[in-house]
């Protein structure tokens, strides 16, 4: 376990401040550039909680990923990476501590403008990323973050792949209620797994529920299997027929009829 005080860093340039948040693999701290006085966040990851292969990868993965994809608007900024023996450290961009999952638990769904403006921002982030042949595969609520400004971040890069012309991933990975159903079936799949996950939390902002969802993770599996997607009247009446449409085109079952997320930021121009 995590000591309660605050661990020292081994680099001299930073120094830790206040703890942000815990997750899986390690702790999340506000940290102070010495030199230029500014602030980032560091994400502190123990090796010992690295107990597979596939944990291993993540921490290999994430890093170079982030490099790859910087600099870009909408993907969290990596500054900096360093480790000893015990700890890998990533000096990230300094963002809010709510995420888009903390928004619409606290809020419910958004007005559709606004709505709009967040997935824009999101399907710019994937077409940057798969233009340069890397799919995320974990797109979720939690894994968006916002800067001071309020401009949308993709983070959280451990799941990330590498993909070409014509080469397909394969794996189960990602997050149930976000998850593409191609991905659920063991089948090999492309970047627009990354396409459904973010119709999904689309279609999540303008209603306030998932499309999907069961009791259990079986249950929710099953219902993204059968893909069958409704826009109840009470909760969509308000919702416009062009958001409506690209829902349909973002969360079809049918990969090879999934359009990409560069065709569907040509859906934005009737905001």
């Amino acid at each position: 376990m995590w000591s309660e005080e605050t661990p020292s860093l081994n680099n001299q340039q930073y120094q830790l401040l206040q703890e942000l948040g815990r997750g899986r693999f390690g702790t999340v701290f506000r940290c102070l550039h010495r030199a230029s006085n500014r602030l980032h966040a560091a994400k502190l990851i123990h090796k010992r909680h690295l107990t597979d292969s596939t944990d291993r990868r993540c921490l290999q993965v994430e890093p170079k990923a982030m490099t790859f994809l910087s600099p870009h608007p909408n993907i969290l900024q990596i500054i900096d990476t360093f480790e000893d023996a015990d700890t890998t450290t990533l000096v990230l961009e300094l963002c809010q501590r709510r995420t888009l999952f903390d928004r619409l638990s606290d809020d419910g769904a958004l007005p559709e403008p606004h709505a709009a403006s967040l997935a824009k921002q999101l399907l710019e982030a994937l077409a940057h990323c798969h233009a340069l042949g890397l799919a995320h595969r974990d797109i979720k609520p939690d894994n968006l973050l916002f800067d001071d400004a309020n401009n949308l971040k993709l983070s959280d890069f451990g799941s990330a792949e590498w993909f070409g012309e014509g080469v397909t991933m394969s794996g189960v990975v990602g997050t149930p209620y976000y998850v593409a159903p191609e991905v659920i079936m063991g089948r090999e799949y492309d970047e627009k797994v990354d396409v459904w996950s973010s119709g999904v939390i689309v279609y999540t902002m303008l209603s306030g529920i998932p499309p999907f969802y069961g009791e259990s993770v079986s249950e929710i599996f099953e219902a993204v299997l059968r893909a069958n997607l409704r826009f109840p009247t009470t909760i969509f009446r308000t919702v416009s027929a062009p958001a409506k449409d690209l829902l349909r085109k973002m969360i079809c079952r049918d990969p090879s009829r999934r359009i990409s997320a560069q065709q569907a930021l040509s859906k934005f121009i009737f905001y």
